[in-house]
Protein backbone atom coordinates (compact mmCIF):
# COMPACT_ATOMS: atom_id res chain seq x y z
CA UNK A 1 0.00 0.00 0.00
CA UNK A 2 1.03 3.46 -0.52
CA UNK A 3 3.27 4.80 2.19
CA UNK A 4 1.56 7.82 2.29
CA UNK A 5 -1.42 6.10 3.43
CA UNK A 6 -4.03 7.38 6.55
CA UNK A 7 -3.50 3.52 8.09
CA UNK A 8 -3.02 4.03 11.63
CA UNK A 9 1.00 3.65 12.58
CA UNK A 10 1.95 1.91 15.53
CA UNK A 11 2.08 4.25 19.02
CA UNK A 12 5.26 3.96 20.85
CA UNK A 13 2.93 5.14 24.19
CA UNK A 14 1.25 1.65 23.91
CA UNK A 15 4.44 0.04 25.41
CA UNK A 16 5.01 2.39 28.25
CA UNK A 17 1.75 1.91 30.31
CA UNK A 18 1.79 0.26 32.86
CA UNK A 19 0.49 -3.01 32.48
CA UNK A 20 -2.54 -3.98 34.75
CA UNK A 21 -3.19 -6.55 37.02
CA UNK A 22 -4.03 -9.90 35.72
CA UNK A 23 -6.45 -12.59 37.44
CA UNK A 24 -3.76 -15.17 37.79
CA UNK A 25 -5.68 -18.02 39.22
CA UNK A 26 -7.33 -17.34 35.51
CA UNK A 27 -4.23 -17.39 33.93
CA UNK A 28 -3.31 -20.88 35.50
CA UNK A 29 -6.71 -22.21 34.94
CA UNK A 30 -6.30 -21.38 31.18
CA UNK A 31 -3.40 -23.17 30.86
CA UNK A 32 -4.66 -26.24 32.92
CA UNK A 33 -7.19 -26.23 29.80
CA UNK A 34 -4.40 -26.91 27.72
CA UNK A 35 -3.80 -30.80 29.39
CA UNK A 36 -7.50 -31.60 28.78
CA UNK A 37 -6.44 -34.29 25.71
CA UNK A 38 -2.95 -35.40 27.97
CA UNK A 39 -5.45 -36.70 31.02
CA UNK A 40 -4.20 -40.25 31.45
CA UNK A 41 -0.55 -39.44 30.94
CA UNK A 42 -0.68 -36.37 33.33
CA UNK A 43 -2.62 -38.58 35.50
CA UNK A 44 0.24 -40.91 35.80
CA UNK A 45 2.81 -38.26 36.06
CA UNK A 46 1.21 -36.89 39.32
CA UNK A 47 1.33 -40.62 40.26
CA UNK A 48 4.95 -40.99 39.85
CA UNK A 49 5.02 -37.70 41.97
CA UNK A 50 3.16 -39.26 45.09
CA UNK A 51 5.71 -42.46 44.70
CA UNK A 52 8.31 -40.61 44.63
CA UNK A 53 7.35 -38.27 47.30
CA UNK A 54 6.35 -40.96 49.72
CA UNK A 55 9.91 -42.48 49.12
CA UNK A 56 11.31 -39.29 49.90
CA UNK A 57 9.58 -39.88 53.03
CA UNK A 58 10.33 -43.08 53.99
CA UNK A 59 14.34 -42.82 53.39
CA UNK A 60 15.19 -40.70 56.28
CA UNK A 61 12.33 -42.51 58.24
CA UNK A 62 13.84 -45.66 57.91
CA UNK A 63 17.40 -44.29 58.54
CA UNK A 64 16.21 -43.29 62.28
CA UNK A 65 15.00 -46.84 62.74
CA UNK A 66 18.23 -48.35 61.85
CA UNK A 67 19.83 -46.51 64.87
CA UNK A 68 16.96 -46.81 67.37
CA UNK A 69 16.58 -50.62 66.17
CA UNK A 70 19.81 -51.86 65.00
CA UNK A 71 22.55 -50.05 65.19
CA UNK A 72 22.27 -49.18 69.12
CA UNK A 73 21.06 -52.56 69.44
CA UNK A 74 23.90 -53.74 67.90
CA UNK A 75 21.71 -55.92 65.48
CA UNK A 76 23.78 -56.08 62.79
CA UNK A 77 21.51 -58.83 60.65
CA UNK A 78 18.73 -56.24 61.17
CA UNK A 79 20.56 -53.33 59.70
CA UNK A 80 21.77 -55.64 56.60
CA UNK A 81 18.43 -55.78 55.90
CA UNK A 82 17.43 -52.45 56.91
CA UNK A 83 19.99 -51.53 54.35
CA UNK A 84 19.03 -53.29 51.29
CA UNK A 85 15.42 -52.11 52.00
CA UNK A 86 16.44 -48.48 51.99
CA UNK A 87 18.77 -49.51 48.40
CA UNK A 88 15.47 -50.04 46.91
CA UNK A 89 13.99 -47.23 48.18
CA UNK A 90 16.32 -45.11 46.69
CA UNK A 91 16.57 -46.88 43.44
CA UNK A 92 12.68 -46.69 43.31
CA UNK A 93 12.32 -43.19 44.24
CA UNK A 94 15.56 -42.14 41.28
CA UNK A 95 13.08 -44.62 38.47
CA UNK A 96 9.94 -42.66 39.83
CA UNK A 97 12.02 -38.89 39.49
CA UNK A 98 12.85 -40.04 35.69
CA UNK A 99 9.65 -41.21 34.55
CA UNK A 100 7.72 -38.17 36.26
CA UNK A 101 10.39 -35.76 33.83
CA UNK A 102 10.54 -37.87 31.30
CA UNK A 103 6.75 -38.31 30.65
CA UNK A 104 6.03 -34.22 32.08
CA UNK A 105 8.70 -33.46 29.01
CA UNK A 106 5.90 -34.68 26.22
CA UNK A 107 3.10 -33.18 27.76
CA UNK A 108 5.09 -29.86 27.98
CA UNK A 109 5.63 -30.01 24.76
CA UNK A 110 2.66 -30.61 23.64
CA UNK A 111 0.45 -28.19 25.64
CA UNK A 112 3.34 -25.18 23.62
CA UNK A 113 3.19 -26.71 20.61
CA UNK A 114 -1.09 -26.01 21.13
CA UNK A 115 -0.19 -23.07 22.79
CA UNK A 116 1.58 -21.63 19.53
CA UNK A 117 -0.70 -23.03 16.89
CA UNK A 118 -3.43 -21.38 18.54
CA UNK A 119 -1.36 -17.92 18.86
CA UNK A 120 -0.60 -18.18 14.84
CA UNK A 121 -3.96 -19.23 14.06
CA UNK A 122 -5.09 -16.19 15.76
CA UNK A 123 -3.07 -13.59 13.95
CA UNK A 124 -4.39 -14.98 10.76
CA UNK A 125 -8.23 -14.07 12.39
CA UNK A 126 -7.18 -10.55 13.57
CA UNK A 127 -8.06 -7.85 11.27
CA UNK A 128 -5.38 -5.66 9.65
CA UNK A 129 -6.11 -2.92 12.11
CA UNK A 130 -4.42 -5.09 14.87
CA UNK A 131 -1.34 -5.46 12.93
CA UNK A 132 -1.46 -1.78 11.61
CA UNK A 133 -1.53 -0.46 15.55
CA UNK A 134 1.21 -3.00 16.73
CA UNK A 135 4.99 -3.74 16.12
CA UNK A 136 5.75 -6.83 14.49
CA UNK A 137 8.83 -7.60 16.66
CA UNK A 138 6.68 -7.22 19.81
CA UNK A 139 4.08 -9.61 17.92
CA UNK A 140 6.97 -12.03 17.75
CA UNK A 141 8.17 -11.78 20.98
CA UNK A 142 4.75 -13.29 22.39
CA UNK A 143 5.10 -16.68 19.93
CA UNK A 144 8.88 -16.98 21.23
CA UNK A 145 9.82 -15.44 24.17
CA UNK A 146 6.42 -16.09 26.02
CA UNK A 147 5.69 -19.51 25.11
CA UNK A 148 9.42 -20.62 26.07
CA UNK A 149 9.04 -19.16 29.55
CA UNK A 150 5.90 -21.04 29.85
CA UNK A 151 7.73 -24.54 28.08
CA UNK A 152 9.99 -23.85 30.96
CA UNK A 153 8.11 -23.61 33.80
CA UNK A 154 6.13 -26.41 32.73
CA UNK A 155 8.84 -28.61 32.23
CA UNK A 156 10.57 -28.30 35.64
CA UNK A 157 8.58 -25.79 37.98
CA UNK A 158 5.32 -27.84 37.90
CA UNK A 159 6.38 -31.31 39.10
CA UNK A 160 8.42 -29.41 41.58
CA UNK A 161 5.31 -27.17 43.19
CA UNK A 162 3.53 -30.31 42.83
CA UNK A 163 5.77 -32.27 44.73
CA UNK A 164 7.20 -29.82 47.33
CA UNK A 165 3.20 -29.56 48.28
CA UNK A 166 3.07 -33.33 48.96
CA UNK A 167 6.16 -33.98 50.60
CA UNK A 168 5.49 -30.84 53.00
CA UNK A 169 2.54 -32.19 54.23
CA UNK A 170 4.21 -35.97 54.05
CA UNK A 171 6.21 -34.58 56.43
CA UNK A 172 4.40 -32.62 58.73
CA UNK A 173 1.89 -35.59 59.08
CA UNK A 174 4.88 -37.68 60.09
CA UNK A 175 6.71 -35.21 62.46
CA UNK A 176 3.84 -35.08 64.66
CA UNK A 177 3.27 -38.02 64.85
CA UNK A 178 6.97 -38.54 66.42
CA UNK A 179 7.23 -35.50 68.55
CA UNK A 180 4.58 -33.14 68.58
CA UNK A 181 6.69 -30.62 70.43
CA UNK A 182 9.60 -30.92 67.55
CA UNK A 183 6.90 -30.24 65.08
CA UNK A 184 6.23 -27.02 66.79
CA UNK A 185 9.97 -26.17 67.23
CA UNK A 186 10.01 -26.80 63.32
CA UNK A 187 6.87 -24.97 62.15
CA UNK A 188 8.10 -21.43 64.92
CA UNK A 189 9.77 -20.55 61.48
CA UNK A 190 6.77 -20.58 59.01
CA UNK A 191 5.63 -17.29 60.07
CA UNK A 192 9.02 -15.66 59.46
CA UNK A 193 9.21 -17.49 56.03
CA UNK A 194 5.39 -16.09 55.22
CA UNK A 195 6.42 -12.28 56.38
CA UNK A 196 9.74 -12.61 54.06
CA UNK A 197 8.23 -13.85 50.87
CA UNK A 198 5.23 -12.15 51.24
CA UNK A 199 7.47 -8.67 50.91
CA UNK A 200 9.54 -10.24 48.55
CA UNK A 201 6.96 -11.57 45.95
CA UNK A 202 4.76 -8.25 46.40
CA UNK A 203 7.77 -6.64 44.65
CA UNK A 204 9.09 -8.91 42.27
CA UNK A 205 5.71 -9.37 40.65
CA UNK A 206 5.49 -5.92 38.83
CA UNK A 207 9.44 -6.14 38.05
CA UNK A 208 8.96 -9.68 36.33
CA UNK A 209 5.93 -8.23 34.59
CA UNK A 210 7.67 -4.79 33.62
CA UNK A 211 10.70 -7.22 32.33
CA UNK A 212 8.47 -8.96 30.13
CA UNK A 213 7.00 -5.96 28.47
CA UNK A 214 10.71 -4.09 28.05
CA UNK A 215 11.66 -7.41 26.78
CA UNK A 216 8.79 -7.38 23.98
CA UNK A 217 9.71 -3.25 23.26
CA UNK A 218 13.31 -4.52 22.28
CA UNK A 219 12.76 -7.17 20.11
CA UNK A 220 10.09 -5.38 17.89
CA UNK A 221 12.68 -2.01 17.97
CA UNK A 222 15.28 -4.53 16.92
CA UNK A 223 12.98 -6.42 14.20
CA UNK A 224 11.94 -2.93 12.87
CA UNK A 225 15.60 -1.66 12.45
CA UNK A 226 17.04 -4.55 11.32
CA UNK A 227 14.24 -4.27 8.33
CA UNK A 228 15.28 -0.92 7.66
CA UNK A 229 18.46 -0.80 7.79
CA UNK A 230 18.73 0.30 4.02
CA UNK A 231 16.53 3.25 4.95
CA UNK A 232 19.20 4.14 8.65
CA UNK A 233 22.03 3.65 6.50
CA UNK A 234 21.07 5.89 3.64
CA UNK A 235 20.23 8.67 6.25
CA UNK A 236 23.14 8.60 8.16
CA UNK A 237 21.19 7.24 11.73
CA UNK A 238 23.13 4.66 13.00
CA UNK A 239 24.22 7.29 15.92
CA UNK A 240 20.21 8.07 16.33
CA UNK A 241 19.45 4.37 16.63
CA UNK A 242 21.91 3.02 18.79
CA UNK A 243 21.09 5.64 21.32
CA UNK A 244 17.98 4.94 20.85
CA UNK A 245 18.58 1.01 21.46
CA UNK A 246 20.60 1.80 24.17
CA UNK A 247 17.75 3.41 26.03
CA UNK A 248 15.22 0.80 24.85
CA UNK A 249 18.59 -1.59 26.61
CA UNK A 250 19.07 0.61 29.59
CA UNK A 251 15.34 -0.44 30.66
CA UNK A 252 15.52 -3.81 30.20
CA UNK A 253 17.96 -4.13 32.21
CA UNK A 254 17.30 -1.91 34.97
CA UNK A 255 13.52 -4.27 35.41
CA UNK A 256 15.69 -7.24 35.22
CA UNK A 257 18.34 -6.10 37.65
CA UNK A 258 15.22 -5.32 40.22
CA UNK A 259 13.61 -8.46 39.11
CA UNK A 260 16.74 -10.65 39.38
CA UNK A 261 17.93 -8.68 42.86
CA UNK A 262 14.56 -8.77 44.60
CA UNK A 263 13.23 -12.55 43.67
CA UNK A 264 17.22 -13.45 44.67
CA UNK A 265 16.33 -12.44 47.98
CA UNK A 266 14.42 -15.66 48.95
CA UNK A 267 17.03 -17.96 48.97
CA UNK A 268 18.84 -16.40 50.94
CA UNK A 269 16.31 -15.91 53.51
CA UNK A 270 15.38 -19.55 53.37
CA UNK A 271 18.98 -20.50 54.01
CA UNK A 272 19.13 -18.20 57.21
CA UNK A 273 15.72 -19.60 58.64
CA UNK A 274 17.07 -23.18 57.49
CA UNK A 275 20.11 -22.97 59.64
CA UNK A 276 17.81 -21.84 62.42
CA UNK A 277 15.73 -24.29 62.10
CA UNK A 278 18.63 -27.05 62.63
CA UNK A 279 20.25 -25.44 65.30
CA UNK A 280 16.63 -25.30 67.51
CA UNK A 281 16.08 -28.78 66.64
CA UNK A 282 19.83 -29.94 67.39
CA UNK A 283 19.63 -28.38 70.92
CA UNK A 284 16.20 -28.79 71.95
CA UNK A 285 16.56 -32.72 70.87
CA UNK A 286 19.46 -32.59 72.88
CA UNK A 287 17.80 -32.02 75.62
CA UNK A 288 14.67 -33.96 75.40
CA UNK A 289 17.09 -37.28 74.50
CA UNK A 290 19.27 -36.65 77.93
CA UNK A 291 16.03 -36.77 79.70
CA UNK A 292 14.53 -40.03 77.71
CA UNK A 293 11.92 -37.99 76.27
CA UNK A 294 12.96 -38.95 72.29
CA UNK A 295 15.52 -40.82 70.80
CA UNK A 296 18.55 -40.45 68.95
CA UNK A 297 16.94 -41.54 65.97
CA UNK A 298 13.94 -39.62 66.07
CA UNK A 299 16.33 -36.66 66.35
CA UNK A 300 18.59 -37.55 63.00
CA UNK A 301 14.86 -38.38 61.69
CA UNK A 302 13.66 -34.85 63.03
CA UNK A 303 16.99 -32.79 61.71
CA UNK A 304 16.04 -34.64 58.24
CA UNK A 305 13.02 -33.90 57.98
CA UNK A 306 13.35 -30.45 59.17
CA UNK A 307 15.74 -30.66 55.83
CA UNK A 308 12.99 -32.08 53.88
CA UNK A 309 10.56 -29.53 55.19
CA UNK A 310 12.35 -26.27 54.42
CA UNK A 311 13.47 -27.71 51.15
CA UNK A 312 9.88 -27.99 49.53
CA UNK A 313 9.65 -24.00 50.87
CA UNK A 314 13.07 -22.95 49.09
CA UNK A 315 12.23 -24.96 46.02
CA UNK A 316 8.84 -23.18 46.00
CA UNK A 317 10.06 -19.71 46.70
CA UNK A 318 12.89 -20.26 44.39
CA UNK A 319 10.60 -21.89 41.53
CA UNK A 320 8.41 -18.82 42.19
CA UNK A 321 10.71 -16.70 39.67
CA UNK A 322 9.99 -19.03 37.02
CA UNK A 323 6.02 -19.18 37.69
CA UNK A 324 6.04 -15.05 37.64
CA UNK A 325 7.98 -14.93 34.22
CA UNK A 326 5.88 -18.24 32.68
CA UNK A 327 2.42 -16.47 34.24
CA UNK A 328 3.25 -13.37 32.86
CA UNK A 329 4.31 -14.86 29.48
CA UNK A 330 1.05 -16.71 29.54
CA UNK A 331 -0.91 -13.43 29.97
CA UNK A 332 0.41 -11.59 27.15
CA UNK A 333 -0.24 -14.53 25.19
CA UNK A 334 -3.56 -15.05 26.10
CA UNK A 335 -3.84 -11.06 25.91
CA UNK A 336 -3.70 -12.19 21.90
CA UNK A 337 -6.02 -14.98 21.65
CA UNK A 338 -8.78 -12.59 23.58
CA UNK A 339 -8.40 -9.98 21.02
CA UNK A 340 -11.32 -9.46 19.09
CA UNK A 341 -11.27 -11.08 15.51
CA UNK A 342 -11.54 -9.83 12.55
CA UNK A 343 -15.60 -9.36 12.37
CA UNK A 344 -17.53 -12.38 11.20
CA UNK A 345 -19.58 -12.04 8.28
CA UNK A 346 -22.63 -12.10 8.69
CA UNK A 347 -25.14 -15.16 8.98
CA UNK A 348 -26.61 -14.78 5.21
CA UNK A 349 -23.14 -13.93 3.40
CA UNK A 350 -23.12 -15.45 0.03
CA UNK A 351 -20.75 -16.92 -1.74
CA UNK A 352 -19.30 -15.28 -4.67
CA UNK A 353 -19.24 -18.11 -7.74
CA UNK A 354 -17.96 -15.03 -9.65
CA UNK A 355 -17.39 -11.90 -10.10
CA UNK A 356 -17.84 -9.70 -13.34
CA UNK A 357 -16.59 -6.90 -11.39
CA UNK A 358 -18.64 -3.85 -12.11
CA UNK A 359 -18.00 -1.56 -8.30
CA UNK A 360 -20.21 1.54 -7.02
CA UNK A 361 -19.26 3.26 -3.93
CA UNK A 362 -22.58 4.94 -2.17
CA UNK A 363 -21.96 7.56 -0.23
CA UNK A 364 -19.14 5.88 1.80
CA UNK A 365 -17.59 7.52 4.87
CA UNK A 366 -15.00 5.93 7.52
CA UNK A 367 -11.99 6.33 9.89
CA UNK A 368 -9.58 4.63 11.45
CA UNK A 369 -9.57 5.96 15.28
CA UNK A 370 -13.34 7.15 15.05
CA UNK A 371 -12.59 10.77 15.18
CA UNK A 372 -11.82 12.59 11.98
CA UNK A 373 -13.10 11.18 9.23
CA UNK A 374 -10.58 10.09 6.17
CA UNK A 375 -13.21 9.51 3.99
CA UNK A 376 -16.45 10.93 3.91
CA UNK A 377 -19.04 11.18 1.25
CA UNK A 378 -17.88 9.15 -1.17
CA UNK A 379 -19.53 7.88 -4.11
CA UNK A 380 -18.67 6.78 -7.72
CA UNK A 381 -19.43 3.69 -10.11
CA UNK A 382 -17.05 1.72 -11.64
CA UNK A 383 -18.04 -0.57 -15.39
CA UNK A 384 -16.80 -3.63 -15.47
CA UNK A 385 -13.69 -3.65 -17.25
CA UNK A 386 -12.67 -0.24 -16.49
CA UNK A 387 -9.31 1.10 -15.02
CA UNK A 388 -9.89 3.67 -12.32
CA UNK A 389 -6.66 5.45 -11.16
CA UNK A 390 -6.96 6.91 -7.90
CA UNK A 391 -5.01 10.45 -7.80
CA UNK A 392 -3.90 12.68 -4.88
CA UNK A 393 -2.18 14.15 -2.27
CA UNK A 394 -0.70 12.13 0.91
CA UNK A 395 -3.51 11.11 3.38
CA UNK A 396 -5.98 12.39 0.45
CA UNK A 397 -7.94 8.54 1.27
CA UNK A 398 -6.07 6.71 -1.72
CA UNK A 399 -5.34 3.93 -0.36
CA UNK A 400 -8.66 3.39 2.48
CA UNK A 401 -10.73 3.60 -0.85
CA UNK A 402 -8.91 -0.37 -1.67
CA UNK A 403 -8.85 -1.18 2.21
CA UNK A 404 -12.72 -0.46 1.83
CA UNK A 405 -12.85 -2.52 -1.52
CA UNK A 406 -10.90 -5.25 0.33
CA UNK A 407 -12.90 -5.36 3.32
CA UNK A 408 -9.29 -5.17 5.26
CA UNK A 409 -11.50 -2.51 7.03
CA UNK A 410 -15.37 -1.70 6.56
CA UNK A 411 -16.97 1.44 6.12
CA UNK A 412 -18.40 3.41 8.72
CA UNK A 413 -21.55 4.41 6.72
CA UNK A 414 -22.40 3.91 3.43
CA UNK A 415 -22.30 1.05 0.86
CA UNK A 416 -20.04 -0.84 -1.47
CA UNK A 417 -21.49 -2.74 -3.94
CA UNK A 418 -19.67 -5.59 -6.05
CA UNK A 419 -21.96 -6.58 -9.00
CA UNK A 420 -24.84 -4.88 -7.19
CA UNK A 421 -24.11 -7.09 -3.83
CA UNK A 422 -23.60 -5.08 -0.68
CA UNK A 423 -20.13 -6.07 -0.11
CA UNK A 424 -20.38 -6.34 3.84
CA UNK A 425 -23.32 -9.51 2.76
CA UNK A 426 -20.23 -10.91 1.03
CA UNK A 427 -18.13 -13.66 2.74
CA UNK A 428 -14.35 -11.91 3.09
CA UNK A 429 -13.03 -15.10 1.84
CA UNK A 430 -15.31 -15.39 -1.05
CA UNK A 431 -14.32 -11.54 -2.32
CA UNK A 432 -10.65 -11.71 -1.95
CA UNK A 433 -10.78 -14.67 -3.70
CA UNK A 434 -11.76 -12.58 -6.72
CA UNK A 435 -8.91 -10.47 -5.85
CA UNK A 436 -5.46 -9.86 -6.66
CA UNK A 437 -2.92 -7.13 -5.46
CA UNK A 438 0.26 -5.76 -6.80
CA UNK A 439 1.64 -3.75 -3.86
CA UNK A 440 4.20 -1.19 -3.93
CA UNK A 441 6.57 -2.61 -1.61
CA UNK A 442 6.60 -6.19 -3.50
CA UNK A 443 6.77 -9.22 -0.81
CA UNK A 444 8.51 -12.54 -1.32
CA UNK A 445 8.36 -15.48 1.02
CA UNK A 446 11.55 -17.60 1.40
CA UNK A 447 11.19 -20.09 -1.22
CA UNK A 448 12.15 -20.66 -4.71
CA UNK A 449 10.42 -18.73 -7.54
CA UNK A 450 8.37 -21.45 -8.29
CA UNK A 451 6.59 -20.88 -5.07
CA UNK A 452 6.74 -17.47 -5.02
CA UNK A 453 4.53 -17.20 -8.22
CA UNK A 454 2.35 -20.14 -7.36
CA UNK A 455 1.21 -18.21 -4.17
CA UNK A 456 -1.62 -16.64 -6.30
CA UNK A 457 -2.89 -19.98 -7.11
CA UNK A 458 -1.34 -22.86 -5.06
CA UNK A 459 -3.09 -25.48 -7.35
CA UNK A 460 -0.94 -24.57 -10.80
CA UNK A 461 0.80 -26.78 -12.14
CA UNK A 462 4.46 -25.63 -13.34
CA UNK A 463 3.60 -24.87 -16.91
CA UNK A 464 1.06 -22.68 -15.81
CA UNK A 465 3.33 -20.78 -13.25
CA UNK A 466 5.79 -20.45 -16.29
CA UNK A 467 3.31 -19.00 -18.52
CA UNK A 468 2.26 -16.54 -15.79
CA UNK A 469 5.75 -15.49 -15.65
CA UNK A 470 5.95 -15.06 -19.48
CA UNK A 471 3.01 -12.90 -19.35
CA UNK A 472 4.84 -10.66 -16.79
CA UNK A 473 7.72 -10.15 -18.52
CA UNK A 474 9.72 -12.23 -16.08
CA UNK A 475 10.87 -15.55 -17.63
CA UNK A 476 13.84 -14.54 -19.46
CA UNK A 477 15.57 -13.17 -15.97
CA UNK A 478 14.43 -15.89 -14.87
CA UNK A 479 16.34 -18.47 -16.41
CA UNK A 480 19.53 -16.78 -16.13
CA UNK A 481 19.15 -17.57 -12.38
CA UNK A 482 21.99 -19.90 -11.32
CA UNK A 483 18.58 -22.65 -10.61
CA UNK A 484 16.08 -20.67 -12.86
CA UNK A 485 12.62 -21.33 -11.15
CA UNK A 486 14.08 -23.51 -8.64
CA UNK A 487 16.51 -20.10 -7.48
CA UNK A 488 15.58 -19.86 -3.47
CA UNK A 489 14.60 -16.31 -2.63
CA UNK A 490 14.65 -15.25 1.34
CA UNK A 491 11.88 -12.10 2.22
CA UNK A 492 13.80 -9.21 0.92
CA UNK A 493 14.44 -11.10 -2.71
CA UNK A 494 17.91 -10.69 -2.21
CA UNK A 495 19.37 -11.48 -5.68
CA UNK A 496 17.12 -9.89 -7.79
CA UNK A 497 16.12 -6.64 -8.24
CA UNK A 498 13.18 -4.14 -7.00
CA UNK A 499 12.10 -3.90 -10.73
CA UNK A 500 12.46 -8.15 -11.45
CA UNK A 501 10.46 -8.28 -7.64
CA UNK A 502 7.63 -6.66 -8.84
CA UNK A 503 7.76 -8.55 -12.23
CA UNK A 504 7.03 -11.91 -9.89
CA UNK A 505 4.76 -9.79 -8.04
CA UNK A 506 2.88 -9.11 -11.34
CA UNK A 507 3.24 -13.27 -12.59
CA UNK A 508 1.70 -14.26 -8.77
CA UNK A 509 -1.58 -11.64 -9.53
CA UNK A 510 -1.47 -13.21 -13.15
CA UNK A 511 -1.57 -16.98 -12.19
CA UNK A 512 -4.94 -15.71 -9.79
CA UNK A 513 -6.86 -14.72 -12.38
CA UNK A 514 -8.47 -12.56 -10.32
CA UNK A 515 -11.75 -10.21 -11.76
CA UNK A 516 -10.81 -7.18 -9.73
CA UNK A 517 -7.04 -5.76 -9.64
CA UNK A 518 -5.64 -3.11 -7.35
CA UNK A 519 -2.17 -1.55 -8.16
CA UNK A 520 0.17 0.19 -6.21
CA UNK A 521 2.29 1.64 -8.52
CA UNK A 522 6.70 1.14 -7.92
CA UNK A 523 7.96 2.10 -11.07
CA UNK A 524 9.52 5.55 -9.77
CA UNK A 525 12.87 4.24 -8.80
CA UNK A 526 13.47 1.56 -11.72
CA UNK A 527 15.35 2.19 -14.83
CA UNK A 528 13.56 2.49 -17.59
CA UNK A 529 13.71 -0.95 -19.74
CA UNK A 530 12.72 -2.24 -16.66
CA UNK A 531 9.79 0.00 -16.18
CA UNK A 532 8.77 -0.80 -19.82
CA UNK A 533 8.58 -4.38 -19.08
CA UNK A 534 6.29 -3.60 -16.09
CA UNK A 535 3.93 -1.15 -17.91
CA UNK A 536 3.75 -3.70 -20.22
CA UNK A 537 2.90 -6.84 -17.92
CA UNK A 538 0.29 -4.72 -16.61
CA UNK A 539 -1.55 -4.11 -19.28
CA UNK A 540 -1.86 -7.38 -20.07
CA UNK A 541 -2.50 -8.35 -16.22
CA UNK A 542 -5.76 -5.62 -16.60
CA UNK A 543 -7.42 -6.50 -19.64
CA UNK A 544 -10.37 -7.58 -19.24
CA UNK A 545 -10.24 -6.76 -15.60
CA UNK A 546 -11.94 -3.78 -12.87
CA UNK A 547 -8.58 -2.46 -12.20
CA UNK A 548 -7.74 0.19 -9.28
CA UNK A 549 -4.93 1.91 -9.50
CA UNK A 550 -3.30 3.65 -6.72
CA UNK A 551 -1.49 6.34 -9.04
CA UNK A 552 1.94 8.39 -8.14
CA UNK A 553 3.06 9.14 -11.49
CA UNK A 554 0.31 10.88 -13.77
CA UNK A 555 1.85 9.95 -17.04
CA UNK A 556 1.26 6.37 -16.57
CA UNK A 557 -2.28 6.49 -15.98
CA UNK A 558 -3.33 8.23 -18.78
CA UNK A 559 -5.06 5.64 -20.61
CA UNK A 560 -7.72 4.92 -17.66
CA UNK A 561 -10.91 4.37 -18.71
CA UNK A 562 -11.85 7.53 -15.31
CA UNK A 563 -9.36 9.26 -12.76
CA UNK A 564 -10.66 10.19 -9.59
CA UNK A 565 -9.11 12.91 -7.60
CA UNK A 566 -9.56 12.46 -4.19
CA UNK A 567 -8.71 16.09 -1.37
CA UNK A 568 -9.42 15.53 1.96
CA UNK A 569 -11.30 12.49 1.94
CA UNK A 570 -13.28 13.49 -0.76
CA UNK A 571 -13.90 13.67 -5.12
CA UNK A 572 -12.23 16.94 -5.93
CA UNK A 573 -12.39 15.58 -9.47
CA UNK A 574 -13.22 12.95 -11.60
CA UNK A 575 -13.05 12.10 -15.50
CA UNK A 576 -10.51 11.02 -17.69
CA UNK A 577 -7.04 12.58 -18.15
CA UNK A 578 -7.83 14.72 -20.96
CA UNK A 579 -11.27 15.56 -19.64
CA UNK A 580 -9.35 16.88 -16.19
CA UNK A 581 -6.44 18.43 -18.41
CA UNK A 582 -9.35 20.57 -20.30
CA UNK A 583 -10.91 21.52 -16.81
CA UNK A 584 -6.96 22.80 -15.74
CA UNK A 585 -8.23 22.28 -12.23
CA UNK A 586 -6.57 20.51 -9.53
CA UNK A 587 -5.26 17.51 -11.44
CA UNK A 588 -4.00 20.11 -14.50
CA UNK A 589 -1.92 21.60 -11.74
CA UNK A 590 -0.60 18.50 -10.53
CA UNK A 591 0.46 16.97 -14.30
CA UNK A 592 1.88 19.52 -15.04
CA UNK A 593 4.03 20.13 -12.14
CA UNK A 594 5.31 16.23 -12.59
CA UNK A 595 6.33 17.09 -15.98
CA UNK A 596 8.29 20.34 -14.77
CA UNK A 597 10.06 18.33 -12.42
CA UNK A 598 10.83 15.63 -15.13
CA UNK A 599 12.21 17.55 -17.00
Amino acid sequence: MSKGSNRPHPHNHLFGEKMKPKNWASTVKRIGGYFSNQKVLLSLVLLMVVISSALSLLGPFLIGVAIDSYIVKENAEGLTKLLIGLIFVFIGQSLSIWLQNYWMIGIAQQTVYRMRNDLFKQFHRLSISFFDKRQHGELMSRVTNDIENVSSTLNSSFIQVFSSILTLIGTIAVMIYLSPLLTIISLSIVPLMVFGLKWITKRTGARFKEQQRNLGEINGYIEEITSGQRIVKSFSQEKRVMEEFMVKNERLKESGYWAQTFSGFIPKLMNVLNNGSFALIAGVGGVLALNGKVSIGVIVIFVEYSRQFTRPLNDLANQFNTLLSAVAGAERVFEILDESREERDEDNAIELSSVKGKVEFRNVSFSYEGDGKTVSGLSFSVKEGETVALVGPTGAGKTTVVNLLSRFYDADNGQILIDGHDSKNVKRSSLRRHMAFVLQDSFLFEGSIFENIRYGRLGASDEEVIKAAKLANAHSFIQKLPKGYHTILNQEGSGISQGQKQLLSIARAILADPSLLILDEATSSIDTITEMKIQEALQRLMTGRTSFVIAHRLNTIQQADQILVLHDGGILEKGTHEELLNHKGFYHSLYNSQLKQEA
